[in-house]
């Protein structure tokens, strides 16, 4: 047991390195040429300092130490472990990344694309940088910043990630609207409109990654060896499943029918057992909008007295106390 999960654990970091590798990538080469704005912590940070001329990187540590308290209440002490970890390690690889991206002549940094691709650079950027977001989500890990309060939200609500992050830097990049110091207001403009661009492409990308991963299917499989089929299943893939009683409507012969739910990524897995046990079996696959429960995703409505009172409904007192703590 201690092996696997230091394996899994191991499995994690792993991820998120390189997931950071393809965020720091993204960003240095892609977005910073071009001056692109973006959201999260550092864009609160270079709005203070610009209004205020507090340094940006005494306002980045306090924010980020602050969120990393919440993570530490509400996320566990592993996420904290992790979100310390990447933060530190994004911190180092977007360092590295600007020693050796290319510059001019002059020490500017070289656009890639060549003048007048803002807009594709950004594309092209904001589609790693989204995608390196959500298979960091993925691996149990964070970049820290609004991300910390994505997450936090996301534990409890049934908010997606990138509706949080979106809500946030919406403020974030508007801001930047009413800072002088960003040029003229028709400068200012296209910055915040390219900032807004940045922020659809990368939430649309944390949350295609996250709901891919997370996309479930149902699996209906008629077979005459339906016993030996649930048993191997069981064994390989720990999950559980319905038997039913059915009945052929043609050949008028009784027949069992095994219902069972899994992740997609599972699907390969399922079918090789089912091919190998039973060639000639007939099996249905679905893909569902959601499940919720043991092995799966966690219910997160809540069930408040006025709730049970309305349905007319006896309930433990427990569960309405541990609603109400959450």
């Amino acid at each position: 047991m201690n092996k696997t999960i230091i394996r899994n654990e191991l499995k994690d970091y792993v991820g998120i390195t390189l997931a950071l590798v393809l965020y720091a990538f993204g960003f240095t080469f892609f977005l910073m040429p071009y001056e692109i704005v973006t959201g999260g912590v550092a864009g609160i940070a270079a709005i203070v300092y610009y209004a205020t001329s507090f340094p940006n990187s005494y306002t980045y540590f306090l924010i980020n130490a602050t969120l990393l308290v919440v993570a530490l209440k509400i996320l566990g002490m592993k996420f904290l472990m992790k979100t310390i970890y990447a933060t530190l390690m994004l911190s180092f690889l977007l360092w590295l990344m600007k020693e050796v991206a290319p510059v001019d002549e002059a020490g500017n940094m070289i656009k890639i694309l060549g003048e007048g691709q803002d807009f594709m650079s950004l594309l092209i950027g904001c589609l790693m940088t989204g995608t390196a977001l959500g298979l960091t989500f993925l691996y149990n890990g964070s970049t820290g910043g609004t991300d910390i309060i994505a997450a936090s939200i996301n534990k409890y609500h049934d908010f997606s990630l990138g509706t949080i992050l979106l809500f946030a830097d919406f403020i974030i990049i508007g801001s930047c609207l009413f800072i002088p110091q960003f040029g003229t207001f028709l400068e200012r403009m296209t910055m915040v409109v390219f900032g807004f661009c940045t922020m659809i492409i990368e939430n649309f990308m944390l949350d295609y990654i996250m709901n891919r991963q997370r996309q479930s299917v149902q699996f209906m499989i008629f077979s005459k060896k339906y016993q030996d089929i649930a048993k191997t299943l069981a064994l390989q893939t720990d999950h559980t499943m319905t038997i039913l009683d059915g009945h052929g409507w043609y050949s008028g012969k009784e027949v069992k029918v095994i219902v069972l739910l899994a992740k997609k990524s599972e699907s390969v897995t399922i079918f090789r057992i089912v091919k190998m046990i039973d060639p000639n079996a007939f099996v249905s696959q679905s893909a569902v909008i959601g499940v919720f429960g043991e092995g799966f995703d966690k219910i997160k409505v809540k069930v408040k007295r006025e709730h049970i009172e309305k349905a007319g409904m006896i309930i433990d007192n427990e569960n309405i106390d541990s609603d109400k703590e959450q």
